[in-house]
Formats: structure tokens, sequence, C-alpha cells
């Protein structure tokens, strides 16, 4: 089951899809594992400043090596961009589709719709 901050990542991001003009219902795994990225992605942020941003930790021996949360953030970046890539949800992928954002409707557009509707 999906973590609430999950639900609500799947629920942004298919309403930036959606005006952006780009949602489709199909794309629902890759927005999940999208959404996921993400939860995934503010955890260990959550976790990294919790370590005071710390770059490095000390090993049982004594020595130094690179803090791990370090290269996981980077392998989630890479990983999300990937996945906003494929959605279509950053500018440079979204200038390289041939469709464009449908304009906004007005207020008056959306009470002339309801009116018409019911």
């Amino acid at each position: 089951m999906a973590r609430a901050k999950s639900k609500n990542y799947i629920d942004e991001t298919k309403k930036a899809m959606d005006s952006l003009g780009v949602y489709k219902p199909e794309y629902g795994k890759l927005i999940e594992i999208y959404a996921g990225l993400l939860d995934q992605y503010e955890m260990l942020i959550k976790m990294h400043r919790d370590q005071d941003f710390a770059p490095t930790e000390e090993t049982a021996a004594g020595g130094v090596k690179s803090n791990p949360v370090v290269k996981q953030l980077e392998t989630l970046r890479k990983d999300i961009l990937a996945y906003s890539d494929r959605l279509c949800l950053n500018p440079k992928a979204f200038d390289s589709t041939n469709i464009k954002p449908a304009p906004a409707k007005s207020k008056l557009d959306n009470v002339m719709e309801l009116l018409n509707s019911g």
C-alpha cells in the first residue's frame, strides 16, 4: 500500500501532467515509481539534514568513508530526472514534444461550463 506522502506525489504528478496535456492512465505504474522515488528522496534529505549534511562518516576502523546517504541521494536524483523526462515533467523533456499546454480557463469560462452542463 502506498504511503500517504507517495499518494500525494501521485496526485500532484497526475495533476501536473494533466495540466501539460501529457497525462494518460496507462502511465500509472511509471507515475507510482516516480512518486516513490520522490518519497525516498524526501526521507533521505531529512536523514542527511539530521546528520548535519555530513559528506563523510567514520568507519569502525577509525578511517573515513563517503556518507552512503550522499551516494543514495545522487542515484535518486538521476532516477528522478530520468522519470521526469519520461513523464514530460521538466522543461527540456516537454519542449521536445509537440504538445502545447492548454490555456488556463478563466473563471468566467468555468462558470459558463458549469451552467451549460447543468
